[in-house]
């Protein structure tokens, strides 16, 4: 806040921003800072990010292998039923070559078992969310984070032995997998409130989150390749052990806030601690009533909520509509399959940096920041997906339409995505642990309903999909547009002294 103004001013002018909290050209209050910002290149924070992200990319990478495993481990007249072929598009790929391994073994799962094995990482994902956050926030980030990956990892290679057993250990695995993936995400939130200075949450953030859709641009076609030329199971044994790795370097590596780090500079450390010196809250307790009742909350929920609904059905079924519908063969499936998600992991990059200049040279309001990149990010794959339905045997334009969908998404990661970090420092990773927990549900449910509605596999059935997916999108945008906030809430700080970012 700025302090040379007379105090009866300072207060008028607090009254006065909280009045015009919507107002997109309100100047950013409290971005004069008492210590020099320290240069983030090759610095503690920069170096926390990058390996988040490469936490990330190994939790997605382990997340979706199974939507491209999948095409190999099911017998190929389990998925189909007959006598649809005609209502489908045309094969237009060359002439299919023969794996060079056939040795993998194949199950006859039909497509309403299918859905339930790419659901059921859901049912334990949803479970570890809450909990989480409250553990990150007691007891720090970085162990909760590190044993969440190596768990993910170890279950991970017991993928091909859980198959074998049969389809309800298969279940009970991917499972356990979401119960060790649940923490991540409100670990590092909890990690970044007390690492990241306000006017760098949207680069910071968007680097470590980015790992997520790049895990899935490499997953997918490395997935389809290693099924391709090897066999499926070595898909889980090559990501889990890359996991396992991965731990290891963490542990070593970084710390749970800039006092414990043994290698960062005193410049940086003083520069992150006074940039979040009034924004963050002593109490021990958690305020569950007003954290609970405030609506900016709940405008994350819904917006989480509405984003996740499309992105995990693409996320799951992506291949399937890429075999069964636009017939392209294993290893076109998972080059093409991947392309949406590179344009995400670029666009989130990017608007990660846009977003922070934004607030910090063009003195745009985080409020702003958070209301524009989500509606972008929301809205506009919104339309493009319903043109992909539109278009139906168009390859070309199918796979291009989806592709800038899931690329436009990425806007959302500096827009709704970071809005936990805006309104409660404090308590980001149990306001993420909530929001995660309601847009898990998407993933529980999502692909059963697709499934469902698809069982003939037609372009009019897989539109019906994509219509459902982008009026919630919408309907998210619009809910998250009216009611979002930008400022640190009265009951996340000490004091319940309300501040501007």
């Amino acid at each position: 806040m700025r302090t040379s103004e007379p105090e009866g001013e300072e207060e008028e002018e607090e009254e006065e921003g909280e009045k015009e909290r919507g107002d997109c050209t309100s100047l950013l209050l409290g971005e004069s800072q008492p210590t020099k910002a320290a240069p983030i290149c090759c610095s503690a924070r920069y170096s926390l990010a990058v390996w988040a992200f490469f936490g990330f990319f190994i939790l997605y990478a382990l997340r979706v292998n199974l939507s491209v495993a999948l095409v190999d481990m099911v017998e190929a007249n389990a998925t189909l039923p007959q006598n649809t072929t005609s209502q489908t598009c045309v094969a237009h790929s060359s002439t299919p070559v023969v794996p060079r391994n056939t040795t993998g073994k194949k199950y006859n799962w039909n497509a309403d078992t299918q859905g339930w094995i790419l659901g059921s990482f859901f049912y334990g994902y949803i479970i570890t969310q809450i909990p989480g956050g409250y553990l990150a926030r007691r007891l720090g980030g970085k162990l909760l984070m590190g044993f969440g990956v190596l768990g993910t990892a170890v279950f991970t290679l017991f993928t091909p032995l859980a198959a074998d057993l049969g389809v309800g250990y298969l279940i009970a695995v991917r499972a356990l997998e979401g119960l060790g993936e649940g923490v991540t995400f409100p670990a590092m939130h909890a990690m970044w409130s007390s690492w990241a200075p306000p006017l760098e949450r949207s680069k910071l953030l968007s680097i470590s989150y980015a790992g997520a859709q790049l895990g899935t641009v490499v997953s997918l076609p490395l997935s389809g390749l290693i099924s391709f030329y090897l066999d499926w199971i070595y898909v889980f044994y090559i990501f889990g052990s890359l996991g396992v790795l991965w731990f290891l370097l963490w542990i070593c590596m970084v710390s749970d806030t800039p006092e414990t780090h043994k290698r960062i500079s005193l410049a940086e450390k003083e520069y992150i601690l006074s940039t979040l010196s009034d924004q963050l809250s002593t109490q021990k307790s958690v305020p569950w009533d007003a954290v609970l009742t405030s609506l900016p909350l709940w405008a994350i929920v819904v917006a989480h909520f509405s984003y996740n609904w499309t992105f995990y059905t693409l996320l799951t079924l992506l291949p399937t509509y890429m075999k069964e519908i636009l017939k392209f063969d294993v290893q076109e499936n998972g080059f093409l399959s991947a392309l949406p998600y590179f344009g995400c992991w670029l666009c989130i990059i990017l608007s990660g940096q846009a977003a922070d200049y934004l607030r910090e040279k063009r003195n745009m309001s985080t409020l702003c920041v958070r209301r524009t990149f989500t509606l972008i990010g929301m809205i506009g794959p919104a339309v493009f997906l319903v043109a992909a339905g539109f278009i139906g045997c168009n390859y070309k334009l199918a796979v291009a339409f989806v592709t800038i969908s899931t690329t436009l998404g990425g806007f959302s990661t500096s827009g709704y995505s970071i809005n936990h970090l805006d309104i409660a420092p404090s308590y980001a990773g149990i306001l993420l642990g909530i929001t995660n927990s309601f847009a898990t549900i998407p993933g529980m449910v999502g692909p059963l309903i697709a499934k469902g509605l698809t069982h003939n596999n037609t372009v009019g059935e897989w539109q019906v999909v994509f219509y459902i997916a982008a009026a919630i999108n919408v309907l998210g945008a619009i809910f998250f547009a009216l009611f979002s906030s930008g400022n640190v809430q009265d009951w996340a700080v000490n004091g319940y002294r309300l501040h501007r970012n």
